[in-house]
């Protein structure tokens, strides 16, 4: 099953992450299908830069999010 999940980066307690499209049996920060975004936690408020085209073929194609990402997807305007 192919997922839109996070991809964790960035140094310790300073998290920074790439929104992926990866096949569910591959981990977390491992082996991705393409990168569509990126999401900062760390800056006020929160930077969060999502290609939504992209975003809504792949879920046109049957990906699923994942909670935090379908939250993402929210803000960014895609979802209802």
């Amino acid at each position: 099953m192919v997922k839109i999940r996070l991809k964790r980066m960035g140094a310790k307690k300073a998290p920074f992450y790439r929104v992926v499209v990866a096949d569910s049996r591959y981990p977390r920060d491992g082996r991705f299908i393409e990168e569509i975004g990126t999401y900062n936690p760390m800056t006020d408020p929160a930077q969060i830069n999502i290609d939504t085209e992209k975003a809504a073929q792949w879920i046109k194609n049957g990906a699923q999010p994942t909670d935090t990402v379908r939250a993402l997807l929210r803000a960014c305007g895609l979802e209802k």
